[in-house]
């Protein structure tokens, strides 16, 4: 109970489905701190703690409310966050002053007790840890130059942002302002039971794992000790009491271009820990499209968006826990019988996932409604602009993106026309990847090798991906070796999760599609930048 104020913000409850970090142990101390000073009426905090409350939305509570107890707080940022590859302003090394990866700051909260508004005031200190050390052996609060922050609903947010630039990409509609039903990816929470190469493979583990002694089954599959939400009597009870059923395996979007297989019932606290059935059934009544990206980052740059025209896992455009993806779907498909999530066969209705506000609005800016299938075009082409990202980035990593419309018909059907193309190369299924760019040459038995310590061996000069010893993939350019999505070098991802397992003709034939996708990809964002500003320009 000692934290609960910090759940609200405004007044209203935070609405985080998942406000655990307000959980950590350096949050409670703090509010403890607080609540002697409110007692006392007078005093001073001198802490130094995990700097993640500074900026992060599921702190927002906790900002404010600080900000109503003390009338001067004073902020210094240490960075060092090795998990958000910090780094200098000149591009120099970041270090932190401990032996740790969680970034530091140094934070002082006073309050005399005049009843004051607070004057928050912060200063960052970047570099190496030697530099670190010497510079705060010389500064106090007198010599530090503070810069005067003025925290405002909704974020209040205790480091500098640009205001203006702030203040323009607010007033673009956000992806929940947009597509109003989405939600976390599924978190199966043993991926390695559950998610599998094939369908056959998926099905063999259903039948072999449900039938097992609860305790042989943790030890065969290395489940390891229950967690709260998976449990191996509750996973094999979920099986069993589906069947189970033949028709329950369905493909599942775990990576980009890495399509799987799991055994799909959407009950919770089952075989798959966290299903997410009230979108995710959206993606298997029939056909759709989604798009996945993150609410916050920590690491550098913004990568972070892609299609899926399947369920999907939450990590499948980021590879860190703090990072969850969130799953868009295009259409929400109508339930025949709400307890079968599958059609039998015949066409479900369904209806468009897009604000009918925002919908409102471009029709009457064009003259014409847009069709479901343009606006997710339009939203995926401005996500791929790469002077979107790079104007916004910060921003980007704070909260789920926000998109510019243009009110210009022909702008928005152009840039629609493009974010489709992209959409159907990340889904593989676009006529352009008929005729790949890429071929796999080299005598030998198709066995994907590590090169030194779980690397791949890429020849720059060549353009050359080596597999093993002599087989290669070829021409590979360097920006497209380099390419990343989300957390990934796509490149290198794909293959590496292979090492060990043999390239059949269909993996070989996929993976030259995908480095075929992914040039193709770098050329439809250089048309997308062109127009880009433009766009901008004419928001309404």
């Amino acid at each position: 109970g000692l934290i609960d104020d910090y759940k609200q913000v405004d007044g209203k409850p935070l609405g985080e489905k998942n406000p655990k970090w307000l959980q950590d142990d350096y949050v409670k101390f703090i509010r403890f701190a607080q609540w002697k000073i409110e007692q006392a009426g007078s005093g001073v905090v001198g802490v130094i703690t995990n700097h993640s409350y500074l900026d992060n939305p599921t702190f927002r509570g906790m900002r404010q409310s600080l900000m109503k107890t003390f009338d001067e707080i004073r902020i210094l940022d240490l960075h060092g966050n090795s998990l958000k590859k910090e780094t200098s302003p000149d591009g120099s090394p970041d270090q932190n002053v401990f032996d740790i990866r969680q970034g530091v700051a140094i934070a002082f909260f006073l309050k005399r007790g005049n009843g004051k508004e607070a004057v928050v005031m912060q200063s960052d200190l970047r570099g190496t840890r030697e530099a670190k050390y010497i510079w705060l052996e010389s500064h106090d609060l007198g010599n530090t130059e503070w810069v005067s922050l003025v925290p405002s609903s909704p974020s209040y947010l205790f480091v500098p942002h640009n205001d203006l630039l702030d203040e323009a990409y607010r007033r673009f509609p956000s992806l929940p302002e947009i597509f109003p039903l989405n939600s976390v990816g599924i978190v199966t929470a043993r991926d390695a039971l559950t998610i599998q190469p094939t369908a056959e493979k998926a099905w063999q583990t259903v039948g072999t794992f449900s039938r097992m002694e609860p305790e042989l089954a943790r030890e065969g599959y290395r489940l390891g000790k229950d967690a709260r939400d998976w449990k191996v009597d509750l996973a094999q009870k979920d099986l069993l009491d589906s069947g189970p059923n033949r028709k329950n395996i369905v493909p599942i979007l775990y990576r980009p271009f890495d399509i799987r297989y799991t055994y799909y019932t959407g009950r919770s606290r089952g075989f798959i820990c966290m299903p997410r059935p009230e979108v995710m059934k959206n993606m298997l009544g029939g056909e759709n499209l989604g798009i996945v990206t993150c609410r916050q980052l920590a690491n550098a740059g913004w990568f972070h968006a892609f299609v899926s025209n399947k369920i999907c896992d939450d990590c499948l455009v980021s590879n860190r826990t703090r990072e969850r993806g969130y799953l868009f779907p295009l259409y929400i498909y109508a339930e025949e019988n709400p307890s079968d999530i599958f059609s039998s066969g015949d066409l479900l209705e369904r209806k468009s996932n897009l604000s009918p506000a925002l919908m409102t609005t471009l029709t009457g800016a064009f003259g014409r409604q847009p069709s479901p299938v343009e606006v997710f075009g339009y939203v995926y082409a401005i996500l791929y602009a790469p002077a979107y990202r790079e104007k916004y980035e910060e921003l980007l990593k704070m909260n789920f993106p926000r998109v510019p419309f243009t009110g210009n018909v022909g702008l928005f059907a152009k840039l629609a026309g493009l974010g489709s193309r992209l959409a159907a190369l990340h889904l593989l299924s676009s006529p352009e990847l008929d005729t790949p760019s890429c071929r796999f040459e080299g005598e030998g038995n198709g066995l994907i090798e590590k090169w030194r310590d779980d690397g791949l061996r890429y020849e720059e000069e060549q353009e050359r991906l080596y597999i093993n010893e002599n087989q290669h993939f070829s021409p590979v350019p360097v920006p497209v070796w380099k390419y990343r999505i989300g957390g990934y070098q796509i490149c290198s991802k794909w293959l590496k999760d292979r090492i060990g397992t043999r390239m059949e003709l269909d993996a070989i034939r996929t993976y030259c599609r995908i480095v075929t996708a992914l040039g193709k990809t770098i050329d439809i964002q250089g048309e997308i930048d062109a127009l880009y500003p433009e766009a901008e320009r004419t928001a309404i």
